[in-house]
């Protein structure tokens, strides 16, 4: 089974930068897009940013100007550079690949924690 292995996690102080990785350990086909998402305790997962294969992209409105996705077709790779970030960024932030008219797949989720 194909599973989405994420990376780049981890602590850092606020006003800070990370950059996560996600890639498929395998093929995935009919990929719509890939994205990332985050989840605050006790709240439902939200979208931070989206790519599709054609390259559009969209961003949740608390992070445009800060964050950048990006990707690498040939590897299914996507990236998310996340610049000046808060305390209020703190959160697990979940990979996902989303495809036509079937089950979309969902990392395993990486924990970031920004530090005032």
């Amino acid at each position: 089974q194909v599973q989405l292995v994420e990376s780049g996690g981890g602590l850092v102080q606020a006003g800070g930068s990370l950059r996560l990785s996600c890639a498929p350990s395998g093929s995935i086909p009919s990929i719509k897009s890939m994205g990332w998402y985050r989840q605050f305790p006790g709240k439902q997962r939200e979208l931070v940013a989206r790519i599709t294969q054609s390259g559009s992209t969209n961003y949740a409105d608390s992070v445009k100007g800060r964050f950048t996705i990006s990707r690498d077709n040939a590897k299914n790779t996507v990236y998310l550079q996340m610049n000046s970030l808060k305390p209020e960024d703190t959160a697990v932030y979940y990979c996902s690949v989303e495809r036509w008219g079937t089950a979309d797949y969902w990392g395993q989720g990486t924990q970031v924690t920004v530090s005032s």
